[in-house]
């Protein structure tokens, strides 16, 4: 009876993702990839649960499917990928790390700090699984919580704001105004004001509360840089997620202005190559490693478990030299780095 009705419970889960992931978006990244024979072996059944934007948002959750490809590459199987909507409600995000479960696939990922609550319920329930999550941390014995110093990249962001202005006025947009894009704008303002105290730092959030959006809607993006830039600004540091491809667009409508990009290369992205002459530099935040090296521990048969912070000692992140852009100043930087590394500088988590 038992074999039975677990049988009858996958068959049920495979249905289940088919609807959720139409309910999901009509994207790619809603789609489950073929098996690859390079990587040898059963393969891994790699389940991804996106935050909002999804593959294709030029940022964060592109980073981490570059870490799942990686994989997937390597070590064979196949990858089935979910993706969240700004309407998504608790019972949303619990259902669809369920479903996954349900259908077999191992490690699950959940991409964004929003799956916390989530995970932590779907975890309990299916203590054979693994677990990560990027962003947050789950206090579970199979979960591994891949954590990031934002704050710390972000200072080394700041630090070349304020070298490159010439107008001796920046700005910082976060999508959504929570702890963790905080993080960003504390290491940003931090970093401008540890350069140049004299410099003016303008500082905006597309939503807030559990309003979602703000990582998603370029147009939001697009129009707040608008407003920092007439305002006097000419270097814009935004750390929300696809809205970001807004801020970029606005940026390089204006000659003589610097973006920031943020946790993927976007010089290096092919859907923001009309932009790259505008982007100064990216705050890269290496999602892509960190998931990478969930999956091959699950593969390997040691799964991490705990919390896994990816700092700038270990490269977790770092700026990104695409253009060389940031050349002439690669020194200052590669100082403020030092004294970060050694500890000289204590960057704030908190604005």
């Amino acid at each position: 009876m038992r074999r039975v009705a677990k049988l009858s419970a996958a068959c049920i889960a495979t249905a289940a993702l088919a609807v959720t992931a139409t309910a999901c978006g009509s994207t790619s990244s809603d789609n489950t990839s073929s098996s690859s024979s390079s990587g040898g072996g059963k393969g891994v059944k790699i389940g991804l649960a996106y935050d909002v934007g999804g593959r294709g948002d030029r940022s964060f959750n592109d980073s981490a499917a570059r870490g799942a490809d990686k994989a997937k590459t390597e070590f064979g199987g196949d990858i089935k990928e979910l993706t969240a909507k700004t309407s998504d409600t608790e019972a949303d995000r619990e259902q669809r790390l369920s479903d996954l479960a349900d259908a077999g696939y191992n490690p699950i990922i959940a991409v964004g700090y929003a799956y916390a609550p989530s995970m932590t319920k779907v975890a309990a329930k299916y203590p054979k699984t693994s677990f990560g999550i990027v962003d947050s941390v789950v206090n579970a014995k199979n979960v591994d919580s891949i954590t990031f110093t934002e704050e710390q990249g972000s200072y080394l962001a700041g630090v070349a704001a304020a070298l490159k202005t010439k107008k001796d006025h920046v700005g910082f947009i976060g999508g959504v105004d929570v702890p963790l894009i905080k993080k960003f704008e504390a290491g940003f303002v931090q970093g401008v004001k540890d350069t140049n105290s004299k410099i003016k730092v303008d500082t905006q959030y597309l939503s807030h509360g559990s309003d979602t959006s703000g990582f998603a809607s370029p147009d939001k993006g697009k129009e707040a840089a608008q407003g920092m830039l007439d305002n006097g600004a000419d270097v814009i540091y935004t750390a929300a997620g696809s809205s970001g491809n807004g801020a970029i667009e606005a940026v390089n409508g204006v000659k003589g202005a610097w973006a920031i990009g943020v946790d993927s290369d976007q010089y290096n992205i092919p859907g923001l190559a009309k932009y790259k002459s505008s982007i100064l530099t990216s705050m890269v935040k290496n999602v892509d490693v960190g998931v990478y090296d969930f999956i091959k521990s699950v593969h390997d048969g040691k799964p991490l478990t705990g919390t896994n912070t990816y700092s700038l000692a270990k490269n977790g992140v770092s700026l990104a030299t695409s253009g060389g852009f940031i050349d002439d100043i690669q020194s200052k930087l590669d100082a403020a780095k030092k004294k970060i590394v050694d500890g000289s500088i204590k960057v704030k988590t908190t604005p």
